[in-house]
């Protein structure tokens, strides 16, 4: 359950990173948009930590099994 967590936690922060990021692309304001990019920036910065987290997690969780057992 633990594993899942991060992957799920990965899947909702890329959303949130691209929903940032297309608020980012239709402000009208200059000086509206440099938060929905920093906030864009910090979303895909965690959806890399979840995702390699749950990856490097699932890698040589089990014992290998030899040839010769």
């Amino acid at each position: 359950m633990k594993d899942s967590l991060f992957a799920i936690l990965a899947l909702l922060s890329a959303l949130a990173a691209a929903f940032f990021f297309w608020r980012f692309q239709n402000q009208v304001a200059a000086d509206a948009g440099s938060m929905n990019l920093i906030l864009t920036i910090i979303f895909v910065l965690l959806a890399i930590a979840f995702g390699a987290y749950y990856m490097f997690n699932r890698v040589n969780r089990h014992d290998e099994i030899h040839i010769t057992e």
